[in-house]
């Protein structure tokens, strides 16, 4: 797929809590294709300290709006600077980066899209593709307390939205893999947050003979392959997560 580098303008950046935040961007010209799973890497202007690029998930694309959306959470300076940015603003984008998640072929099938904290990202435009081609989506997203919970709104627009909080804020008290919607029987699962949780969710998978699809969050600096900061132990060796992921089917990790 043709990779772009482009200056887009801010057209909102809305403040979801003291910790997350949604930054909607626009063109002068259409938006290129892009896949759920995929991610962008954003520059980071006018500060000493965030030389390279912050790799970001795609949230969402609105071709009819022309707008990419971008949820973030803010972890440090880099992303600090960029929840300050401002109606107008530009940002530079390279963009679309990685490869996708799988979207089944068969129609009228069950899956189940989990998510933890900003992990959740990808799986809003993931759930809108599969639902575009007749799949049902249940969503399980999970947080430490209800503030870490986003887009439900906009979740439950794909399909059925389950909670769990830590603190029992919100949902089902504990984790993700005790909710009981696990009692579902389900044809594929789809998972992106922690580590521990994705792991968790995925011998979920293999102990229930679950195809699944996991998303992983590597520190990526380039998105190309070049820096291998970025590496993880796969069946073929090591491998790149911005080149040969981040999304990848678990019989495919040394899990």
């Amino acid at each position: 797929m043709e990779k772009y580098m482009l200056d887009l303008v801010v057209k909102d950046n809305l403040k979801l809590n003291d910790q997350y935040f949604l930054l909607i961007l626009s063109g002068n010209k259409a938006l290129p294709n892009m896949l759920p799973g995929q991610f962008v890497e954003v520059r980071v202007d006018n500060t000493p300290n965030a030389f390279l690029r912050r790799p970001i998930s795609i949230n969402f694309i609105d071709y009819q709006r022309n707008e990419l959306w971008l949820l973030i959470q803010i972890v440090g300076e880099g992303t600090r600077k960029l929840s300050e940015i401002k109606s107008n603003d530009i940002l530079n984008l390279l963009l679309p980066l990685g490869n996708s998640f799988t979207i089944p072929n068969r129609h009228n099938i069950n899956v189940l899209l989990v998510g933890g904290g900003v992990g959740i990202a990808p799986l809003l435009y993931l759930g809108y593709k599969l639902q575009e081609k007749g799949v049902n989506c249940h969503f399980l997203l999970g947080g430490r307390s209800k503030d870490n919970l986003l887009q439900l709104e906009q979740f439950s627009e794909y399909g059925k939205v389950y909670t769990t909080t830590e603190d029992g804020t919100h949902g089902e008290k504990g984790f993700v893999t005790n909710h009981s919607v696990l009692s579902t029987k389900f044809d594929f699962i789809y998972t992106c947050g922690p580590t521990p949780m994705m792991k968790a969710v995925a011998n979920f998978a293999k102990q229930n003979n679950i195809e699944c699809e996991v998303s992983l969050e590597n520190t990526m600096a380039c998105g190309f392959g070049a820096c291998l900061c970025c590496v993880t132990d796969s069946i073929d060796g090591h491998v790149c997560v911005c080149t040969e992921g981040p999304v990848f089917n678990i019989s495919k990790l040394k899990w």
